[in-house]
């Protein structure tokens, strides 16, 4: 895919307040640790991640993506009434109907005339919902949408302990839940828009290349437990190794598809996993993981949010600036790979 007038308007995070560290939830989880003779401080060890953050209890997606929403259009040059698509694109939702983006809608006061309708595709949700606008635009349907994804990983975690606790897992047993104890909270939202109504320098989503890998959709399965809580299992070595396969399939075709060569790139921002994930992606791509920036040490995986907030903290700290370009290289469960280049 290739656009020519497609561009990031404005680009904003909004995260929660409550930080729990991996000491934390260690603590937590003391009787395992002792039962099973786990040595302390192995979450961070072998993810990198210090803390993420949670939302309050009660914080439904909308709640989230409505924030990052309200915060993006308080950026923007444009306003709430020239949206004419809104998408909320997070695995986190609401209810199974009606869609999470009706409710997040209200909260943000988009008006009625706006399209609306959810994505969800693990932790690709947000890059897919970038491509579908982009779409939209660069075929004249749309001049201006808005893209939000509110995810909430409270539910899941603490379900993830008290599963822990409940059941007689030997080490080996304890495996496929150890992934969910790396999961954080946050929101992100981006104004996406032709380049015609952008004021100033125009930042230009210029394409990418999307592969699916879906004979590996068994290894990360995640569901609804209850009322109000989250389940997920995932199969994290064979993950790793699966993902960065498909990575490289899809690196091969992005490159040559779109003549973005490695050294083209001033910066490289991946989905948000941890420090082997993103070391061995780098590796296997043959990058510099000088050009990378990562939030996964202070906010963990926050799914939707993680890559387009990593680019977020990005321009905040100066790492992207005008002019760089950028490879977004997205992966989610499924298995499936986006990877867009954006020349900021």
């Amino acid at each position: 895919m290739r656009f020519e007038n497609v561009c990031i308007e404005s680009l904003a995070v909004a995260l929660p307040g409550e930080s729990w560290s991996s000491a934390a939830i260690e603590e937590k989880l003391r009787p395992l640790y002792e039962r099973l003779k786990l040595p302390a401080g192995r979450l961070e060890l072998m993810t990198g991640i210090r803390e993420r953050k949670m939302w309050p209890p009660g914080t439904r997606p909308s709640d989230a993506s409505a924030a990052a929403g309200k915060a993006v259009l308080e950026k923007s040059n444009l306003h709430a009434g020239q949206v004419e698509l809104f998408i909320h694109a997070a695995v986190s939702r609401d209810m199974l109907e009606p869609a999470t983006a009706s409710f997040a809608h209200r909260k943000i006061g988009l008006p009625p005339s706006a399209q609306i309708f959810d994505v969800s595709n693990a932790c690709l949700g947000f890059l897919n919902a970038l491509t579908i606008a982009g779409g939209l635009i660069e075929s004249g349907q749309i001049k201006c949408a808005l893209i939000a994804s509110g995810e909430n990983g409270r539910p899941l975690v603490e379900q993830t302990i008290s599963t822990l606790l409940g059941h007689s897992f030997t080490r080996n047993e304890i495996k496929p839940y150890f992934a969910n104890l790396t999961i954080g909270s946050g929101a992100v939202a981006a104004v996406v828009c032709h380049r015609s109504m952008v004021k100033g320098r125009p930042h230009r989503l210029l394409g990418g290349v999307a592969r699916a890998a879906t004979r590996f959709s068994d290894l990360c399965q995640g569901d609804t437990h209850g009322a109000e809580s989250l389940a997920m299992q995932t199969d994290s070595e064979q993950l790793l190794v699966a993902g960065v396969g498909l990575a490289q399939e899809t690196w091969n075709e992005f490159s040559a598809a779109g003549g973005w060569a490695k050294e083209s790139f001033d910066r490289f921002i991946c989905h948000q996993v941890g420090s082997t994930h993103r070391r061995k992606l780098y590796e296997m791509l043959g990058l510099d993981l000088a050009k990378d920036f990562s939030t996964f040490e202070t906010l963990g995986n926050t799914g939707s949010v993680a890559l387009p907030a990593t680019l977020a903290a990005a321009i905040d700290a100066g790492a992207v600036r005008e002019g760089s370009r950028v490879g977004l290289l997205g992966i989610g469960s499924g298995l499936n790979c986006l990877m867009l280049a954006l020349e900021w």
